[in-house]
C-alpha cells in the first residue's frame, strides 16, 4: 500500500510496480487518517510511507500503524535526507528508509525485504547518520555497511534480538557484528558504543 499526498507520485509507483508479478498494490492513501483506515481494512504486508504530509506526518502515522497492526511493515519512501527525520521514523517502528530517487528494481527489492521483516536503509541514509556533528575534528570509524546499520539500530535502543529480527539475521551473527562494532569504536559495552554513535550523529 502507498501513502503519499501527491496523487501523481502514487500513480507512478502503481504503474511501475505492474512490472513485478510478486508485488500487488492493494491500496493507496493520500493522508495519515486514510492510511490507518485502509490498513485495518486491507491488512497489507508493506506500506510505502511518505514523511511530509498534511495532518499526521509519516512518522506519526508509522507509529500508529506499528502499534495497531504490528505485522504490517512500514517502509519510508521520501525525498528528505535528514538525520532527525530518519531517527523519528525508525523509532516509530519503520522497517527501512529509502529516498525517492531509488530505482524501481531497488524499490521492489526493498519491498520484498520489508515483507519478510528485513530492515533496509539506503546507503545515503547510513552515510548521513554517521556524519559527525562537529566536522572540525571528526572521529573516523571504518565500519562496513552492515556494521554501520547494526550500530544505527543499536544506538536507537534496539536489543540484539530486535536487530536480528529487523535485519533477518541470526542472533549469533548480530552478536558478532556488535562485537566488531565495539572493537572498532574502542567501546567496552553497548552503552558506550551508543554514546559514541550520538557524538558522531548516529542518533
Amino acid at each position: 500500500m502507498t501513502v503519499d499526498d501527491h496523487q501523481i507520485l502514487r500513480g507512478g509507483i502503481k504503474f511501475l510496480l505492474l512490472a513485478f508479478d510478486d508485488i500487488e498494490l492493494v491500496g493507496e492513501a493520500g493522508n495519515g487518517d486514510e492510511a490507518v483506515r485502509l490498513c485495518e481494512n486491507l491488512q497489507p504486508d508493506v506500506v510505502l510511507m511518505d514523511l511530509m504530509m498534511m495532518g499526521m506526518n509519516g512518522a506519526e502515522v508509522t507509529r500508529v500503524i506499528h502499534k495497531k497492526f504490528p505485522k504490517i511493515q512500514v517502509l519510508i519512501l521520501t525525498s528528505f535526507l535528514d538525520k532527525g527525520l530518519v531517527q523519528k521514523a525508525m523509532q516509530a517502528g519503520a522497517i527501512g528508509y529509502l529516498l525517492k530517487g531509488v530505482s524501481i528494481d531497488e524499490l521492489a527489492d526493498a519491498i520484498r525485504s520489508a515483507a519478510i521483516g528485513r530492515s533496509i536503509l539506503a546507503a545515503e541514509v547510513i552515510q548521513a547518520l554517521l556524519q559527525p556533528i562537529q566536522p572540525s575534528s571528526p572521529p573516523v570509524y571504518e565500519l562496513s555497511r552492515r556494521q554501520a546499520e547494526v550500530l544505527t539500530l543499536l544506538a536507537l535502543g534496539l536489543s540484539n534480538e530486535a536487530i536480528a529480527q529487523r535485519m533477518k539475521l541470526s542472533p549469533s551473527t548480530i552478536r558478532h557484528h556488535v562485537s566488531q562494532v565495539l572493537n572498532k569504536l574502542g567501546a567496552t559495552n553497548r552503552t558506550e558504543a551508543a554514546t559514541r554513535a550520538v557524538r558522531v550523529g548516529c542518533v
